[in-house]
């Protein structure tokens, strides 16, 4: 059974930071792709990062512009754990906070559909505060 488990959430103010944590346990995800996505009440899911195991050793990274400079997205093969670094946080960053995972690569024209992703965790709240 797959699970992504997050943890990290919490109220913060305008300006700080939090990390967000994804563990994932079932299947290996160091291929996988995984992403963050988040939802404000009233609003539709959206795309929030993602990170794509390259051809190579590395990975690439996609983010979306409105967090593009602020957030960091990050992950430990090792752990199987995803990472969400959030600096300078402002309101309208405030939402419930999902990972997602993705077992084999569909390319990354598509890592920013919700209907990409086959597993979700359970979301973890991020408010923050003007």
């Amino acid at each position: 059974q797959v699970q992504l488990v997050e943890s990290g959430g919490g109220l913060v103010q305008a300006g700080g930071s939090l990390r967000l944590s994804c563990a994932a346990s079932g299947r290996t995800f160091s291929r996988a792709i995984m992403g963050w996505f988040r939802q404000a009440p009233g609003k539709e899911r959206e795309f929030v990062t993602a990170i794509r195991w390259s051809d190579g050793s590395a990975y690439y990274t996609y983010y979306a512009d409105s967090v593009k400079g602020r957030f960091t997205i990050s992950r430990d093969n090792a752990k199987n754990t995803l990472y969400l670094q959030m600096n300078s946080l402002k309101p309208e960053d405030t939402a419930v906070y999902y990972c997602a995972a993705r077992l084999g690569d569909p390319g990354g024209a598509l890592v920013r559909l919700v209907r990409t992703y086959n597993y979700w965790g359970q979301g973890t709240q991020v408010t923050v505060s003007s």
